[in-house]
């Protein structure tokens, strides 16, 4: 069991994190952490291990972990797909994945207009089957997670892969660098990070809010939240429309209005985190060398 603490910034987190529940540390010996899957079928989460260049498996009844996929073309997001299926954005390769159900891979995306794609980060797939995903160059600015080259593109966009026709289509193109994103449960609204901040002291650091139409056309694009400690990472909703967004110092909740409503703050910089558990109220945090979970009094959106 982990030391944490829960910061009550505005009353109402009270009803959303309860301060007597243990924060568990599930693994630790990774080099950075990131990209939580929890598949309910099996009871077992899968996460990254980037620069160790692996994914790793943690069976929720067991409470073991083993190496899930080893070589794994420095894959950094995971996520679930209404089919039960994994699908993931290999930065190293520079594309996105579909792990069928019988281990074979098939290639979802690799290029937009002929050129490759930068290093793809982060992942979600919305109820109809579309897939929409953020591709950043953090993987080609060292060898660290990923291998170091130039963008052929020319910028950090975020993208969808039409479930019908498997073209991949631009969605927004005014980010620095595109991050974690989410929706809202009535899939009425896209959060997306922006994280250049770390990096360029006077670039973003923060999550903005998009509408979404039934065409799966966007608008908007306003900020929603600034981020009060480094800067935002992965991104989920609960089941109520707040926010949960990893950051350097834990886990930060937000109101559907943008507000801070409190942290669970934790040892380690968080980098991304998921709902799962037998009731989707048990919080999994992938944060630098471990893997940690949390039991909530609320629940995640129900995306499987």
């Amino acid at each position: 069991m982990a030391h944490h603490d829960i910061e009550i910034i505005e009353d109402a987190f009270i009803f959303c994190a309860n301060p007597s529940a243990p924060l568990d540390q599930l693994y630790t010996g990774g080099i950075w952490a990131e990209g939580p899957a929890y598949f309910p079928a099996l009871r077992c989460l899968v996460w990254s291990d980037i620069p160790n260049n692996r994914m790793l498996r943690w069976d929720e009844l067991t409470n073991t972990t083993g190496v899930f996929r080893h070589d794994a073309g420095f894959t950094n997001g995971n996520t679930v797909d209404r089919q039960g299926r994994l699908v993931s954005c290999q930065q190293g390769l520079r594309r996105v994945v579909l792990t069928e159900h019988d281990g074979s891979t098939t290639v979802l995306a690799e290029s937009w207009q002929g050129k490759r794609l930068n290093s793809p980060n982060d992942i979600v797939v919305k109820s109809d089957g579309s897939i929409w995903f953020t591709d950043p160059s953090y993987g080609l600015d060292s060898w660290f997670e990923g291998d170091k080259g130039e963008s052929e593109i020319g910028g950090d966009h975020v993208y969808r892969i039409c479930p019908q026709t498997k073209e991949c289509k631009l969605v927004a193109d005014d980010f620095c660098r595109p991050n974690g994103l989410a929706f809202s449960p009535d899939e009425k609204f896209l959060y997306i990070v922006d994280s250049g901040g770390i990096r360029y002291p006077d670039n973003p650091r923060h999550i903005r809010r998009f509408s979404v139409d039934n065409c799966n056309e966007i608008t908007g694009g306003e900020v929603f939240a600034e981020c009060t400690c480094g800067k935002f990472d992965g991104i989920r909703c609960d089941e109520e429309g707040r926010l949960w967004a990893a950051a350097m110092d834990g886990i930060h909740c937000l109101a559907t209005d943008g507000t801070l409503m409190g942290k669970i703050l934790i040892p380690e910089p968080a980098s991304n985190l998921t709902f799962g558990g037998p009731r989707r109220n048990r919080m999994f945090i992938t944060a630098t060398c471990s893997l940690y979970s949390i039991l909530l009094p609320v629940r995640g959106a129900k995306t499987f």
